[in-house]
């Protein structure tokens, strides 16, 4: 190597500056230089080679060693070629970049510590063809690019001029340059050495010098490299500026001041410290807000003390954030309710099919609004079983007044501080459920849905649903405290709908501040006509069928809800739906085309074999059974009670999961027999002689409840007379030692379920008739109903 070679170390140690040949002869044998069509390709990491720049290369991977000595001993050129990833340690074809430079591989020297470090000389830039070996190194084949030939031109003088104007400001502002680099720059001649000298020293990312290597013309790489060199000038001088004012003796315990200071330069530069803007823009955001005069005082006495604190303190957050949930909620900011009850009417059957107590009463609702201007919401709450559509029509209800709406799952919930607040103290202190909702929808006057309420928790940490008592009471949600917010905030024209599945759930105080709106289960004809008209379109469209003409008939959605689903609601009934979709959808896609009908056999090919039979429930062919009625979590339910007797001492064995109530309804049926035997024909000795055993089947399923006594009553007397029971016949209601019939809950679930299972006639207490009216006629038409007052009456229709 000659000795009129300058080697630059620059800002890192651990690299070095491009060597500069000051010997011009080189330059005149590269015209002379052959280079083959193909070439052994050497990856670099981390730089760009520029055609005319030496570099410093350590070499470390086994391809890149074997390329570089095959090279260097057979006096041959390789191609250098930059990597598009540099953390990616074994390359492979596509992780290189396809334009680089011809390079001689000027000297090799073994390090100490068992490296190679290489020499190596850019000649012409060239591009990759095609890559044609892969082992012991990459091989490529290759074109050469247009020599970097200078314009001629006078203008491009003033082009090179500024070059060397830009980077030696640049490096009479970095201290960790040498001074001697400005004097090489200014005694460069060739122009398009110049610009490859100065790309090659930029500190610019390496994506960038690929781009100014693959530039063909030289004027407009000169262009692309002054745009760098300006950014990296102005970046140099803004560092200086920033150095220049925090210059001071430094040492450990200085460098916590110093890092500060730099940062409030930035800041300044920047137009200033970003706290004080933001709490100028809190201070003039509150200035225009429409809030009550309390909430005003407070806010304004946040901002001073705000203002008077050091933006590190630990309580400034707690008093910043404070005064943003304040800014952020609505405090008198509503939305305007639609008083056009048509159009509300018509918004809520578009939705939801039947409910017609439930729209009634929002009708109600409006008229009121609509007549009185403004009047406290009331605290509703749908109580039904899962899947009837209580929380989407919530949905429909807010879409129907012209309201905003939000959802606030309450299931599993057991913090009161999740419905009050935390103080805002405490660390990761955040306003209650209630407030987060009201902020989210930016409005004071949201229909909010209070999902699951009877599935609140209650534990150590407080009572979820004894907190809710201050939000649900129309008397006093007009001044709900937030333990965050510590203020009032109005919550009486928020119109709350509760839903849940179970009342009996419901803490007694809280279910004393809802209007309770039971949602009875579907029948068959409703669900029929809900599966038309949302089900179907809607899973139609879910699974790309929109589009293709697809006709389901009442027949065929009668058969999939009677043989595969059995529940109140339509959620099970949806999820059959998709399943013959899904199967449509995947004949469509493999043919092209499917049936424009569907037919009863095409749902049982996609379904399979009925999951559910209702034979079972048509007769009772032998004494001691009998059919009841059952109200379960999902609705209503037919159940058998079977009663044996056997040689014994007259025991009473109960099976089958009962609960206590039902086994007492048990009891009180022997009783009355026992007490009535002879009325009955039936021998009193009997009683003691044998062994009866009461038996309720499926049980896996926990059963209580007092409706199942006349059932249970029947078995027993068919049991202990001989007499069968008549069959198509169901019951409920509950027995008194006396012999009296009393009234039971869920008649509406309990009738349709009866219809599902195809009995004829059914027997209640007289004072569940005005229940049975409340349900439509249509629904139930083909079933007699017996109205009972005592077991007398019971007997006399169930025995034959």
């Amino acid at each position: 190597m000659n000795n009129n070679q300058f080697f630059l170390k620059g800002d890192d140690d651990t690299e070095f500056l491009p060597i500069i040949p000051i010997n011009e002869s080189e330059s005149e044998q590269d015209k002379n230089l052959e280079i083959p069509d193909t070439l052994a390709l050497l990856p670099l990491r981390n730089t760009v080679l520029f055609p005319g720049i030496v570099l410093p290369i350590t070499v470390g991977r086994d391809k890149s060693i074997k390329a570089v000595n095959d090279a260097y001993k057979g006096g041959k050129l390789v191609g250098v070629l930059a990597q598009k990833d540099g953390s990616v340690e074994e390359p492979g074809l596509n992780d290189l970049c396809t334009v680089g430079t011809v390079a001689r591989v000027v000297k090799m020297i073994k390090m100490p510590d068992g490296g190679t470090t290489i020499i190596i000389q850019g000649k012409k830039r060239f591009e990759v063809v095609s890559f044609v070996e892969e082992e012991p190194y990459f091989k490529a084949k290759v074109a050469l690019l247009p020599d970097d030939v200078a314009p001629e031109e006078e203008s491009f003088s003033a082009y090179t001029g500024t070059i060397k104007d830009l980077a030696a400001q640049i490096i009479q502002l970095s201290p960790n340059m040498p001074a001697e680099a400005a004097i090489i720059l200014r005694n460069i001649e060739s122009p398009s050495f110049l610009i490859n000298f100065a790309s090659s020293n930029l500190n610019i990312e390496l994506k960038e010098k690929q781009i100014l290597l693959e530039i063909d013309d030289v004027k407009m790489r000169a262009e692309k490299l002054m745009e760098m060199l300006q950014r990296e000038l102005q970046f140099a001088e803004l560092k200086n500026k920033v150095t220049t004012k925090t210059r001071t003796e430094i040492d450990k315990q200085q460098r916590e001041y110093f890092l500060q200071q730099q940062l409030k330069s930035i800041k300044d530069e920047l137009g200033g410290d970003s706290n004080e803007r933001e709490v100028h823009e809190m201070k003039k955001k509150g200035e225009n807000k429409k809030w009550p005069e309390a909430a005003r005082n407070m806010f304004k006495t946040g901002i001073e003390k705000l203002e008077r604190m050091h933006p590190s303190t630990p309580d400034y957050s707690v008093v910043y954030n404070h005064l943003d949930l304040m800014l952020d909620l609505p405090w008198e900011d509503y939305t305007e309710d639609n008083y056009d009850l048509k159009n509300a009417q018509k918004t809520l059957d578009a939705d939801h099919y039947g409910m017609k107590k439930i729209k009634e009463r929002i009708l109600e609702y409006l008229a009121v609004l609509k007549l009185k201007g403004d009047m406290k919401s009331p605290i509703l709450c749908f109580v039904g079983p899962p899947g009837i559509g209580k929380t989407s029509l919530g949905k429909s209800i807010a879409h129907a007044v012209g309201r905003k709406y939000v959802r606030v799952s309450l299931g599993g919930l057991h913090d009161e501080s999740e419905i009050r607040g935390h103080r805002k103290t405490y660390i990761g202190a955040m306003p209650g459920r209630i407030l987060q909702n009201i902020r989210k929808t930016k409005s004071s006057n949201p229909v909010m849905i209070l999902d699951e309420i009877d599935k609140l928790g209650n534990d150590f940490r407080g009572d979820p649903s004894s907190a809710l008592l201050e939000v649900l009471d129309p008397e006093q949600n007009s001044a709900f405290y937030d333990n965050y917010l510590e203020l009032e905030y109005d919550l009486s024209k928020v119109l709350f709908i509760a839903t849940a599945n179970n009342l009996q759930n419901i803490q007694p105080a809280l279910r004393d501040r809802l209007e309770i709106i039971d949602l009875s289960g579907y029948a068959v004809e409703e669900k029929v006509e809900i599966a038309k008209r949302h089900l179907v379109p809607k899973q139609k469209e879910a699974h790309g069928l929109k589009k293709v003409s697809l006709t389901v008939s009442d027949k065929v959605l009668e058969k999939v809800i009677e043989n595969h689903t059995r529940e109140s609601g339509v959620r099970e009934l949806d999820r059959q739906l998709a399943s013959i979709m899904r199967y449509l959808a995947r004949e469509y896609a493999l043919k092209d085309k499917i049936k424009n009908t569907l037919s009863t056999a095409d749902v049982e090919k996609i379904l399979g074999t009925p999951r559910y039979s209702n034979e079972i429930y048509k007769t009772a062919n032998m004494p001691g059974v009998a059919v009841g009625l059952a109200y379960t979590y999902v609705g209503g339910d037919i159940l058998f009670i079977e009663t044996l007797l056997s040689e014994g001492k007259g025991e009473l064995k109960l099976t089958g999961n009962l609960g206590n109530v039902m086994k007492e309804s048990a009891a009180t049926a022997l009783s009355y027999l026992q007490g009535n035997a002879k009325k009955y024909g039936i021998n009193s000795e009997a009683f003691s002689s044998k062994s009866i055993h009461v038996h309720v089947p499926e049980g896996a399923v926990p059963k209580d409840g007092p409706s199942a006594g006349i059932t249970m009553l029947t078995a027993l007397a068919s049991a202990f007379t001989g007499r069968k029971v008549k069959p198509y016949l169901g019951m409920t209601g509950e027995i008194t030692l006396r012999g009296q019939v009393l009234p039971v809950g869920g008649i509406k679930e309990k009738v349709l379920a009866a219809k599902r299972a195809g009995l004829r006639e059914l027997v209640m207490c007289w004072q569940n008739e005005k229940d049975v009216k409340e349900i439509d006629s249509t629904f139930i038409k083909g079933i007699d109903f017996h109205y009972v007052k005592n077991m007398q009456q019971v007997l006399d229709i169930a025995l034959v």
